[in-house]
């Protein structure tokens, strides 16, 4: 991978890490392998894999519009056993990159690296100070780190009054506890020198959403915890840095601004609709139930008495066919 070429050495006579874009190729040529060789190799004479002190001059490699970018390489034969690990080579890469691209920015006052805190708790890999004297502190992380490590050292920066934003190795899973606390995180790539953000998918709208905090009904940066993800990846060159941190490109800031626009105006809307309803006379929504009452009976006829003498019903006293006159009733009387 592209992320694990060297491009850290040593400059034995400064006393100093050295980055390969620093300086054209010709002029590390001229201080590497088989020339004043005083050009080695970073972590061989840190004792990284390898003995304390140990001098491979190094050969810089790369060419204009090649296929792999400008790096330092080890001599035939003279790399250790299977070579650096790919998490440290990554790591102090990251911190020469992050330290030259916060040094390029005009509202940076000063880049250290290896810088502790006022305390000496905490040694930031890459110490910001901007103009305005806000501190940050640039972490590349090489590994997934556990959550009570990360907030021990989130915490104690913030007691110093240091900003700490995390970049991570690619392929290193984001503890999702950064999301939880409200800090971003980045993923750095070296191979084409950009940095990818994550932000979080716009939550559901439930009842009374626009009460809440609207920056989360659109894509939101950081995400929060357990949140859906989606990622956008920049040019390292076309980030900023601020007191908060990281900041987006114009073009992505312009974006999200009209997005949380956008959810205004759809909030300023959901609430005037759920006041104008609350105001407005409520009707019944079906027709008014009464009250049951018995109909009442229809009034009983009276029954007309003959007046013949004939003989009628001892019951209904109706007139009797002739038939039922012995039994003196109707038969369904």
């Amino acid at each position: 991978m592209q992320d694990d070429l060297l491009v850290v050495g040593f400059d034995l006579e400064t006393r100093q890490e050295v980055h390969i874009g620093e300086r054209p190729m010709e002029q590390w040529r001229a201080l590497g392998y088989r020339r004043r060789e005083t050009v080695v190799c970073f972590y061989c004479w840190h004792g990284i894999d390898a003995a304390l002190g140990t001098k491979v001059p190094l050969l810089a490699r790369g060419r204009i519009g090649g296929l792999v970018r400008s790096h330092f390489a080890h001599p035939a034969g003279m790399a250790p056993p299977g070579g650096h690990h790919r998490e440290t080579v990554w790591h102090i890469n990251a911190k020469h990159r992050l330290a030259r691209w916060a040094a390029s920015h005009p509202n940076v006052a000063r880049v250290r690296m290896e810088q502790w805190t006022e305390e000496r708790n905490r040694r930031a890999d890459v110490h910001v100070v901007l103009d305005d004297g806000a501190a940050l502190a640039l972490e590349a992380q090489r590994e997934l780190i556990t959550d009570e490590l990360w907030q021990s050292r989130h915490r104690d920066y913030a007691a110093a009054g240091v900003r700490d934003v995390w970049f991570m190795r690619p392929d290193t899973r984001i503890p999702h506890v950064l999301f939880a606390e409200g800090a971003p995180a980045w993923t750095l790539y070296h191979r084409d020198e950009s940095a990818e953000a994550r932000l979080g998918e716009p939550h559901k709208r439930g009842p009374r959403w626009w009460t809440e905090d609207l920056r989360l009904f659109g894509q939101h940066h950081p995400p929060c915890a357990r949140d859906a993800i989606v990622c956008e990846r920049f040019a390292l060159a076309e980030l900023g840095l601020d007191a908060g941190g990281v900041t987006f490109p114009p073009a992505m800031r312009a974006r999200l601004a009209e997005e949380a626009a956008r959810i205004r105006r759809d909030a300023d809307h959901a609430r005037d609709q759920h006041e104008r309803f609350a105001l407005r006379p409520q009707e019944p929504s079906g027709p008014a139930r009464r009250p049951w009452v018995p109909t009442p009976l229809p009034p009983v006829r009276p029954v007309p008495r003959p007046t013949t003498g004939e003989p009628v019903c001892e019951i209904c006293h109706r007139p009797l066919a002739e038939p039922l006159m012995r039994h003196g009733r109707h038969l369904l009387c």
